[in-house]
């Protein structure tokens, strides 16, 4: 839709008294957004392996860090597993998916109610066709993405709960 346009239509509705704003939607990171309510206040397990270090890394760079007390504490539980998908005529494997499931509770650290929890899973891909080095490279990238969509689908979720509590 070209600039003439979108400001054609709305201008035109407008002009009709078709209301453009007000329509309830609110940034969940807005100065009252419903997230905000778990900006710096959610502290994450500790992790115990390199990939839930990963994934709490990634929890804290989008939920930070408590700087004073937590309101709310955030439990982990991680399951990973390779497959080989790729193998070549001689039967030598090329290409892995890895593939994780989180299952997350976040608890209020008061009452111990758990106010919010569910499982989250995605996968990821490598190809093992190059050296020792660069596959083991690419293994650890793999991982590292993983977590990446893990964290980014938990706080989402997060973020959803908090808004049907806040509504």
């Amino acid at each position: 839709m070209s600039s003439y346009n979108r400001r054609l239509f709305l201008l035109s509705a407008a002009a009709l008294g078709v209301p453009l704003s007000g329509c309830g939607f609110e940034p969940v990171y807005g100065p009252t957004g419903a997230a905000s309510g778990l900006l710096n206040k959610v502290l994450v397990d500790e992790p115990k392996a390199r990939e839930s270090f990963l994934l709490v890394r990634e929890l804290e760079d989008r939920l930070g860090r408590p700087t004073a007390g937590a309101d709310y504490g955030l439990s982990l539980a991680l399951q990973l597993n390779e497959r080989s998908i790729g193998r070549t005529v001689a039967q030598v494997t090329n290409r892995f998916d890895v593939i994780g499931s989180a299952t997350y509770a976040l608890r209020d650290l008061d009452t111990k109610e758990v106010r919010s929890s569910g499982k989250v899973s995605s996968f990821t891909s490598y190809s093992a066709s190059g050296s020792t080095v660069s596959e083991l490279a690419a293994q650890q990238d793999a991982y590292e993405r993983l977590m990446v969509i893990l964290a980014d689908r938990i706080v989402a979720e997060l973020q959803a709960a908090e808004v049907a509590q806040a509504s």
